[in-house]
């Protein structure tokens, strides 16, 4: 045999794209070996690697001219995941030596897997996306590192055959093998995988602000919360995961290709069924919140798809840092270009961020003397821009809890209580935005879906009317309040917005009522 191929994959932003190996051996010229099909660094590396491992294994390979093109060609290949194929198709060139391979073998499967100098398979991150990318190739197989196993079989309708070494590998294409595919109760994995460590109930005190979270997360809207250093905003933010609806399998399959694709899943946390909670630094850079780089992964934003990301100390980040949130809070994605490529990030969640209400913190605190003059909250607030704040839709105060709430015995509500009437308002704006492709819940309508969905009756408009003119809300508070409201009774089970839920909105607006001057 002189000319052989073997399937494999290349990561192209969180999914994957297929790759063909072809290895060619030529009589021809002086023995070498040259590797084509825009290459990077590691790829170019890799034959360094893939010949060592070879003899390492006890096999071998052609002494001829060896060519190898990774197609298609146009495609920049990154990453040490060719190892394993390139050193199997050189393998299968010299059936002689290592003995012959099952009649289309190579035809029916793909394969990816870096190699150590001894031959051993070593993981790679982006193993559940090329497992997806083979089965819909229409591929039987897929031939993986040992540690990526259990990643990959997540995917249904394709045989995942976890390797430990190339000696391995081969022996397998070659009819010798007595690797077993490896096999996942999807079902029981799935739930076992769907609990949290944390609780609702382990929060004392603060029924204003955990009922103020239970209508941001039932209605998917986006929450600020003001209060001193040590009132619990962290503590309530880390357990509002646990109050969201719980993921679906696409859902969960979709953002565990996101963390595959970052590096972030491993033999032990080898699939997300949770929904993520991400809680960056404030010196953290534009690129590791929205993602890029020269070479594209992704950023906090689409690591926190479909859960939680938390900013704690809005102020202290860098404006620009803050600003580049307005595209994934509009669109749900981060897009990315670069010389590489466009590169298409999802990045819907749920914004959560926390600041203190003065630079000292104690603005407003019973018991500590704020020492800040007017001019320094102002310029303190001022750190945050008014286009991100219009994308926040409550602002809530988390006050200091008092001594008896805290050395209380008895529980507040647990996290399944309280997911139980957000899972029930969600339901019914799933059903209500059915024939709007795109909105999922309250928190995504447009100005003319706020204008149908949320009529008010008489009452209520004078409350708006009054509400406006006295507290001086801006144009942006005003839709806001009525998407809250919407959410409220939807809470309530009530088909109609009434006054009660409206006044409750209003209650929402701290900073549009200027209660911090």
């Amino acid at each position: 045999m002189s000319l052989t191929c073997v399937y494999s994959g290349a990561v192209h932003g969180v999914n994957a794209v297929p790759v063909e190996v072809e290895v060619n051996a030529s009589e021809a010229g002086k023995v070498d070996i040259k590797l084509v099909g825009l290459p990077d660094a590691a790829v170019r590396e890799s034959v360094d690697r893939v010949i060592t491992a070879i003899k390492n294994s006890g096999l071998r390979w052609p002494s001829k001219s060896i060519t190898i093109n990774l197609a298609p060609a146009d495609l920049r290949k990154e990453g040490p995941s060719f190892d394993l194929p390139i050193a199997v198709g050189m393998c299968s060139l010299d059936e002689h030596a290592n003995g012959p391979l099952v009649e289309g073998a190579l035809g029916k499967c793909a394969i990816a897997g870096e190699l150590a100098l001894d031959g051993r398979v070593r993981p790679i991150k982006g193993i559940l996306p090329l497992t997806l990318q083979a089965k819909a190739q229409g591929l039987r197989a897929i031939f993986v590192p040992r540690e990526n196993a259990v990643e990959a079989s997540i995917v249904e309708g394709i045989y995942v055959y976890g390797v430990e070494t190339l000696r391995d590998a081969y022996g397998l294409l070659a009819g010798e093998g007595h690797i077993r595919p490896e096999r996942l109760d999807r079902e029981a994995f799935f739930r076992s995988k769907q609990t949290y460590p944390i609780d609702f109930d382990e929060v004392k005190g603060q029924v204003h602000a955990k009922r103020a979270l239970e209508v941001a997360m039932a209605g998917g809207h986006n929450v600020l919360m003001l209060g001193s250093p040590g009132t619990g905003k962290s503590m309530l933010a880390k357990r509002l995961a646990t109050i969201l609806p719980p993921m679906n399998e696409e859902e969960a399959i979709e953002t565990t290709k996101i963390h595959s694709v970052a590096g972030l899943v491993d033999g032990k946390n080898s699939f997300l069924a949770t929904r993520p909670f991400r809680s960056p630094h404030h010196t953290i850079s534009d690129v590791g919140l929205l993602g890029g780089s020269s070479h594209p992964t992704p950023g906090e934003v689409s690591l926190a798809h479909n859960g939680i990301l938390f900013l704690d100390e809005l102020p202290e980040f860098r404006r620009s840092t803050l600003e580049v949130l307005r595209q994934p809070l509009e669109d749900g994605q981060v897009t990315i270009s670069r010389a590489a490529g466009k590169f298409t990030f999802p990045s819907r969640f749920s914004l959560v961020a926390a600041m203190n209400p003065c630079p000292c913190g104690y603005l407003g605190d019973p018991a500590r003397e704020c020492r800040c003059s007017p001019t320094q909250i102002e310029k303190y607030r001022q750190r945050i821009s008014g286009p991100l704040l219009d994308r926040i839709d409550l602002h809530v105060d988390v006050p200091a809890v008092d001594y008896r709430e805290l050395r209380a015995e008895h529980a507040g509500e647990s996290s399944a209580v309280i997911r139980e009437r957000v899972e029930e308002a969600r339901l019914l704006q799933l059903e209500r935005f059915v024939s709007h492709p795109g909105v999922l819940c309250n928190a995504d309508m447009g100005s003319r879906l706020v204008a149908e969905f949320c009529a008010l009756d008489p009452a209520s408009e004078r409350a708006l009317e009054s509400a406006m003119e006295t507290l001086h809300f801006s144009a942006r508070a005003h839709d806001r309040i009525l998407k809250v409201a919407r959410t409220l009774a939807d809470l309530g089970g009530s088909r109609d917005v009434r006054e009660i839920h409206l006044l409750e909105a209003i209650q929402y607006r701290t900073l549009d009522r200027n209660l911090w001057r």
